[in-house]
């Protein structure tokens, strides 16, 4: 059975479109979030809990952080939400603070 030309573009037309959906998009975080230098770069006044860096997780009180923190371990599902006054305490794989972040 012969495909007419209307029906070959419109199933080339969806596939391409499936082919789109399959595609990941990495936008780049707000100036100012994450370690970056720049107005903003500590709104979440993380430098005052550096000494938190290279400490076990475990034994962070999260009642001494800041309303709104978030202490983010691997594979933890987050919302992707950009605030620039949070303060996101990042854990590595070994259980230890790896780094702090305001976003």
């Amino acid at each position: 059975m012969r495909m007419n030309a209307t029906l070959r573009g419109a199933l080339a037309a969806m596939m391409v479109a499936a082919a789109a959906g399959c595609a990941t998009f990495n936008a780049p975080w707000p100036p100012g979030a994450g370690e970056g230098a720049g107005a903003g770069a500590d709104a979440c006044g993380r430098a005052a809990y550096e000494r938190l860096v290279g400490m076990n997780a475990a034994d962070i009180d999260p009642t001494t952080l800041p309303p709104g923190a978030r202490i983010l371990t691997p594979d933890m599902m987050v919302t992707q939400d950009y605030r620039a006054e949070r303060l996101n305490v990042v854990v590595g794989a070994d259980g230890r603070v790896g780094s702090l972040a305001c976003y």
